[in-house]
């Protein structure tokens, strides 16, 4: 007979979920830069190296961790405030993740950069681009990406060193004040008027 036995079978995927569940663990409570793999292990009381052959990197299991969570459920955009508060959390728990680095720098490995893009867009551009077509928004895909990187751009500043204000503000007054600009319902809800060719 070929392949693996049933019970190492069932044992591989025991593993895989104790790992996952440890990934998610940790990387809500420490962050992602600070969660080591050797940590996973760990707390998973499986050897570290598995993450390598179930997962392939940290990235990518930290990427699995995220769809774990979601499951099939869809994303509210920005505009939500729920949605909003929830954003502001989860960055200020987790710090600079890879889903918030790829926005401003490709990642080293090609299968995390392709794996991570595509959870931001899902995340955070196509619930905008959907609301600014419902809208009948100009340009909505350009307005959505727009919007979410400049949203990526505040996230990060807050863990960068680079602004001290930034980092010390409440989360709730930078909600506010992103409301009364960036993420004003009233931009960009009209067509831009252009002259006559």
């Amino acid at each position: 007979m070929s392949g693996e036995a049933p019970g190492r079978r069932r044992d591989a995927a025991r593993s895989r979920e104790r790992l996952l569940t440890a990934a998610s663990e940790l990387f809500g409570e420490r962050g992602f830069d600070r969660t080591t793999i050797r940590d996973i292990g760990r707390r998973a009381g499986v050897d570290p190296t598995l993450i390598a052959r179930y997962f392939g990197s940290k990235t990518l299991l930290y990427i699995a961790a995220l769809q774990a969570e979601a499951g099939e459920a869809a994303f509210a955009d920005l505009y939500e405030d729920e949605r909003l508060r929830e954003v502001f959390d989860r960055a200020d728990r987790r710090g600079p993740v890879p889903l918030l680095q790829v926005a401003v720098r490709p990642l080293d490995d090609p299968a995390a950069q392709e794996a991570t893009r595509a959870a931001l867009h899902t995340r955070l551009v196509e619930p905008l681009h959907e609301r600014f077509v419902r809208e009948g928004t100009d340009r909505p895909r350009l307005r959505a990406e727009l919007v979410a990187a400049a949203m990526t751009g505040v996230l990060l500043g807050r863990h960068s060193g680079a602004f001290d204000e930034l980092a010390a503000a409440d989360p709730g007054d930078l909600i506010d004040l992103l409301r009364g600009t960036l993420l004003s319902e009233d931009q960009g809800r009209h067509p831009r008027c252009r002259a006559p060719d």
